[in-house]
Formats: C-alpha cells, sequence, structure tokens
C-alpha cells in the first residue's frame, strides 16, 4: 500500500511537472522563420494577425510522415501570408492536451484573429490545406 502511494505521488508531481512547463512562449520578437514553425518545437500559435494551420503530429507517425514535404513545400510557399506550424507532441507532450488532440495527425486552422475555423483529424492532402487557406482569405 506505501508502495503505492509513492508510486501514485511520483506521477501526480511528473504530470504536475509537464503541466506546468512554459507551452512555446517565445523569448524574442524577432520574425519566426518557416524552418522554426515546422521543426517540431512548440510554438507560440497562432500567429498574431496571419491565418495559421497548425499541424500536430510527430516525425515517427506516419500519416505525419506522408505529410511532412507538403508542410515544409507550403511553410515556403505561404511564408509571409500564413503561418503553417508543426508541433511534435510526441516530443511535447503537454502541447497535444493545450489544444486539444486526442489523435495525430490534427490540423487547427485559425483565422487572422485567432478564432479556430476548422479542425481536421488524420492525413490531409496539399489540395485540401490550400483550398482551406483559401477559404480563410490567404491569396
Amino acid at each position: 500500500m506505501k508502495k503505492r502511494i509513492i508510486l501514485f505521488s511520483c506521477l501526480f508531481l511528473a504530470c504536475l511537472a509537464l503541466t506546468a512547463a512554459p507551452g512555446g512562449a517565445r523569448e524574442s520578437d524577432a520574425p519566426v522563420s518557416a524552418a522554426d514553425l515546422i521543426s517540431g518545437k512548440p510554438q507560440q500559435a497562432p500567429i498574431a494577425g496571419m491565418v495559421t494551420m497548425v499541424d500536430i503530429g510527430a516525425h515517427s507517425c506516419i500519416p505525419c510522415k506522408m505529410m511532412t514535404p507538403i508542410i515544409e513545400a507550403l511553410s515556403k510557399e505561404y511564408e509571409g501570408r500564413a503561418a503553417i506550424v508543426f508541433i511534435d507532441v510526441w516530443e511535447h507532450r503537454e502541447e497535444a492536451a493545450k489544444y486539444g488532440v486526442r489523435t495525430i495527425p490534427t490540423q487547427i486552422f485559425y483565422d487572422g484573429r485567432g478564432v479556430e475555423r476548422y479542425r481536421h483529424v488524420g492525413f490531409l492532402d496539399r489540395e485540401s490545406i490550400v483550398a482551406k487557406l483559401a477559404e480563410l482569405g490567404v491569396r
């Protein structure tokens, strides 16, 4: 019984430490590059004043791997017009709860005011992403 209490206490403290970790606040006001946004590290998202797509997945997940070249190409193509952000939740588990994600990959689209407008779970092809960005006003 005493071992269980110690185990649960340790688990509780570990969970508490994970939820208290900072969720991607930037240390400077320097512009963020497309490479930074798709690095998999937690980012401040949505990006203020820009339509933002947050792709939440993992570098080891097969559908996520299939989306990687699409996300990389779109992040460069739309740089300065829309933000394409990738967050690896296997490396940064606290981010899944922050965005309310239970299954990966999940893509969340925000308008320029930071309001969530669309959420998709699973692989999302290039044409669908481009169409959703256009629907949100990105040219």
